[in-house]
């Protein structure tokens, strides 16, 4: 049987191994920020659209003092060329293409961004989070088309130039931009940059107009907060991502 000592230690013991375990964890992500992106996706639109499948998007980080860019979030399709035959559809997210898969881009897709990529959001909420300097400033930007969203201006089929919607994207890619500076308790909305184009095998940003209808509603909400990481023992990043890979 223990003695009254020997239990007075031991509790002790646990007392300061706790203590030191919360100030570590709390320690590890006391200079820490992430920018989180929340996103509310209009199922009724979806559902409005010929296909009725989720939007495809990519959300990207560009340095605006270097110009180097990062992708934090790319939906399945796009990440792994899985357009029902065909291998590859730049039209369906131009700004990003011409970016991450120019002609000085490498062919075969890096670790880097499959590691970063994630299946089409199935429900209408949808959230991601990336890690960055405290204070640092950056472009968050964000491309999103939804397939099958005709309207008068973007039909399937052009009466008057007998040309067919070949991809069925529909409406063009929209572009969304967010300038931010990545300090705690800091929030942003973004809003539409352009009109994201690919015509001959190059992007073009025009302005906003008329003729974009339903496609400014895909996404009915979206927000960019600037966090602190909740503190915890063991880094389940990986474990994360590889949820969001497999689809």
């Amino acid at each position: 049987m223990l003695s009254k000592k020997t239990i007075i230690i031991a509790i002790s013991l646990m007392i300061v191994v706790t203590g030191f375990v919360a100030w570590y964890v709390i320690h590890r992500t006391h200079h820490r920020v992430q920018i989180e992106v929340d996103i509310h996706i209009n199922k009724q639109t979806i559902y409005l659209s010929t296909y009725a499948e989720p939007p495809q998007f990519a959300v990207w980080l560009e340095n605006p003092e270097t110009g180097e860019c990062q992708t934090i979030f790319i939906t399945y399709r796009v990440s792994r060329g899985d357009w029902e035959g065909k291998s590859d559809v730049p039209v369906a997210l131009p700004r990003w293409n011409s970016i991450f898969r120019s002609n000085n881009a490498p062919k075969e897709r890096s670790a880097e961004e499959i590691a970063v990529s994630g299946a089409t959001p199935k429900d209408e909420y949808f959230r991601v989070r990336a890690e960055v300097r405290p204070d640092s400033e950056w472009i968050l930007w964000m491309e999103m088309n939804l397939a099958g969203d005709y309207n008068e201006y973007y039909p399937q089929f052009n009466r008057i130039t007998f040309q067919e919607d070949e991809f069925a994207c529909g409406q063009p890619a929209l572009l969304y931009r967010a300038d931010i500076k990545a300090s705690a308790g800091n929030e942003y909305t973004p809003q539409i940059e352009a009109i994201s184009l690919w015509d001959k095998g190059k992007n073009t940003l025009v302005p906003l107009d008329a003729t974009i209808t339903t496609a400014k509603d895909v996404f009915d909400k979206i927000s960019y907060l600037i966090i602190k990481p909740k503190p915890v023992i063991i880094n389940t990043n990986n474990i994360e991502q590889q949820d969001v890979l497999n689809p």
